[in-house]
C-alpha cells in the first residue's frame, strides 16, 4: 500500500492536476463564503462538466471544492456571524465577537490555520488507516448512533450558555422543529397543520441563515448613527506570526483534528457535529472557559479544525467500503462511476492511481488553503467592513434573500426565513443560545429516527440500548460531561455564597 501510495504523487503533481487543485480550491472558498450556496450543490453541477476530462482531474476539482469551502464558511461567520456551511455555526460562537473586538483578521488567519491543520490530518487518515479505521464503521449501529446524537445534543446545551435550563430549552425547540414533516419511519405527517409547504419539514440552511444571519442585521439597524464595526478589525495585529499559533493551538488542533477524523468515518455524522463536539471538549478542557463565547480564538481553532478533519476521513467508509460518509461522499462515488470505476475494496487494486492520487489531492488542497485562504478572506469578503451600516444592512439582507431563494426557488422560503430571523432576535434579548436550537434540528431526528430503529430491531426490547460496548463508552462520556458540569455549578454556587458572607 505504501508503495502504491508513493507511486500515486506524481500522478496527482501532473500539471492538469494542480491547475485543478487551485481552481477547485479557489472556486470552493467563494462558495463556502457565499450563504445559500455549498459544496454538493456546486459538485453536483460540476460533475457532468468532467465527463471528459482525466478521472484525476475531475477528482482535484472536487478535493478543491471540498477542503475550501469548509474553510469558506468561516469567512461569513467571523465577519458577519452568518454560518456559511452548515459546518461553521460553531465558528461564529467565538469568530464573530472578535471581530467585534477589532481582531477579525487574527480570527480569519486562526480559522484558515485550523482548516487547513484539519485537512491535513484527515488527509493523513485517509492515507494510512483508511482500511482499518473503516472497520469501525461498521461497528456502529442504530443504538449507537442514538447515543451520539443525544451526547452532541446535551453537551451543547449544556456547555453553551451561562444558563443550562435555557440551553436545554433551547435544545428542545430545535427538536420541535426538527420533527415537523413527515416521519421515515411511519410516514405520516407531524405538525404539517395541512400545509403543503411544511410536509417537507424545514430546510436547515434556512432555518440557519434565519436565526443567525438576521438578528445581527436588526442589531446593525438599532445601532445605524453609531460605528458597528471597526474598520481595521480584519487586520491582523502582530501575535508572533504562523509559529505563534503553532504556540498557542498545537493541542487544540490535535485534539479537535482527532475529533474530527472519528466523526468523519461515521456515515451521516458530518463536519456540524465534529465542530461542536470539537469545542465543546476544547472549552472543558480551557483553563478559562468563562472566555468562550466572547472572543475566545480558541474557539475558533477547535471549530475549524474539527469540520475540516472530518472531510477526508467522511472518504475511508466510500473508498474502501463503497459506504458514503456524507453527500459530498456520494457525490464523490458517483465522479468515480462516471469514468468507470467502482467503489469498494477493489478500487485500491484496481486502479491505486486514481485512488491514492485523490488522497494526495486531499492533502494538497488543504495545503493550498494556507496560500489562498487569507488573501481571499482579507482582501476581498473582509472588505465589507468598511462599508457604513447604513448600506450594510440591506446589502446583507439582499445577499441572505438571493442565497435562501437559489436553494429551492421558493417565495415562502423567505418569509420562513424572516420567521426565523425575528424568533432568533428574541431569544438572543431573553438569554436564550442559539446554538442548541441548530443541533436541535440537526440531531433531534438522528437520534429519533435510530431509536425507533433500535426498538424495532430488538423488538421493543430497550435494554438493547445499555449492553452494546460502544453505547457504553459514549454513555459514559455524556455522564462525564454532566457530573463535571454539575461540579461546576455547585463550585460557582458555594463561592457565591461565601462571598455574600
Amino acid at each position: 500500500m505504501f508503495e502504491s501510495l508513493l507511486n500515486a504523487l506524481p500522478v496527482a503533481l501532473q500539471l492538469g492536476s494542480l491547475i485543478s487543485l487551485f481552481v477547485g480550491t479557489l472556486i470552493g472558498i467563494l462558495i463556502g463564503a457565499l450563504p445559500g450556496l455549498n459544496p454538493v450543490m456546486a459538485i453536483a453541477l460540476m460533475l457532468p462538466l468532467t465527463y471528459g476530462f482525466d478521472p484525476i482531474i475531475a477528482l482535484g476539482l472536487v478535493a478543491g471544492i471540498y477542503n475550501g469551502s469548509m474553510y469558506g464558511g468561516a469567512i461569513p461567520a467571523i465577519l458577519l456571524n452568518i454560518p456559511g456551511t452548515p459546518a461553521a455555526i460553531a465558528t461564529t460562537f467565538d469568530g464573530y465577537p472578535m471581530t467585534r473586538q477589532g481582531e477579525g483578521g487574527l480570527a480569519l488567519k486562526t480559522a484558515c490555520w485550523s482548516s487547513a491543520i484539519g485537512g491535513i490530518v484527515s488527509a493523513l487518515a485517509l492515507m494510512t488507516l483508511a482500511p482499518m479505521l473503516a472497520k469501525v464503521t461498521l461497528a456502529f449501529g442504530p443504538a449507537e448512533y442514538f447515543w451520539v446524537a443525544v451526547f452532541g445534543l446535551v453537551s451543547i446545551a449544556v456547555l453553551v450558555g451561562k444558563d443550562v435550563s435555557k440551553g436545554m430549552l433551547s435544545a428542545l425547540l430545535g427538536v420541535i422543529i426538527g420533527l415537523v414533516g413527515i416521519d421515515t419511519i411511519s410516514g405520516e405527517e407531524r405538525f404539517t397543520f395541512d400545509s403543503l409547504y411544511l410536509s417537507g419539514g424545514f430546510e436547515l440552511l434556512i432555518v440557519l441563515i434565519g436565526l443567525y444571519a438576521v438578528p445581527p442585521v436588526l442589531e446593525m439597524a438599532e445601532k445605524r448613527n453609531e460605528s458597528y464595526f471597526n474598520s481595521d478589525s480584519f487586520r491582523a495585529k502582530p501575535s508572533g506570526g504562523s509559529l505563534g499559533l503553532l504556540r498557542r493551538h498545537w493541542r487544540t488542533w490535535s485534539r479537535s483534528s482527532l475529533i474530527g477524523v472519528a466523526v468523519g468515518i461515521l456515515p451521516g455524522a458530518g463536519g456540524n457535529l465534529a465542530a461542536l463536539l470539537s469545542y465543546n471538549e476544547a472549552k472543558r478542557k480551557a483553563p478559562d472557559p468563562e472566555t468562550f463565547g466572547s472572543g475566545n480564538p480558541v474557539g475558533v481553532a477547535a471549530a475549524e479544525s474539527g469540520n475540516s478533519a472530518d472531510n477526508a476521513a467522511a472518504m475511508i467508509p466510500s473508498l474502501t467500503l463503497g459506504i458514503p460518509g456524507n453527500l459530498v461522499a456520494a457525490l464523490v462515488l458517483g465522479a468515480l462511476m462516471i469514468h468507470g470505476l467502482q467503489p469498494g475494496p477493489q478500487l485500491f487494486t484496481r486502479s491505486p492511481d486514481v485512488v491514492f492520487g485523490f488522497m494526495w489531492q486531499m492533502l494538497l488542497t488543504a495545503m493550498l488553503l494556507l496560500l489562498l485562504g487569507g488573501m481571499v478572506a482579507t482582501r476581498l469578503f473582509a472588505q465589507v467592513l468598511r462599508m457604513p451600516s447604513a448600506l450594510l444592512v440591506p446589502t446583507t439582507l439582499v445577499l441572505m434573500a438571493v442565497g435562501v431563494y437559489t436553494v429551492n426557488g421558493n417565495v415562502t422560503d423567505l418569509y420562513v426565513m424572516l420567521a426565523f430571523g425575528l424568533a432568533g432576535y428574541l431569544l438572543n434579548r431573553l438569554g436564550f443560545p442559539l446554538a442548541p436550537v441548530v443541533l436541535g434540528v440537526l440531531l433531534g431526528p438522528m437520534a429519533e429516527q435510530n431509536f425507533r430503529l433500535t426498538m424495532l430491531i430488538a423488538q421493543n426490547d430497550w435494554t438493547v440500548l445499555f449492553t452494546r460496548p460502544i453505547s457504553l463508552g459514549i454513555i459514559a462520556l455524556l455522564a462525564v460531561v454532566l457530573l463535571s458540569q454539575l461540579w461546576k455549578t455547585l463550585r460557582h454556587r458555594r463561592q457565591s455564597q461565601d462571598q455574600a458572607a
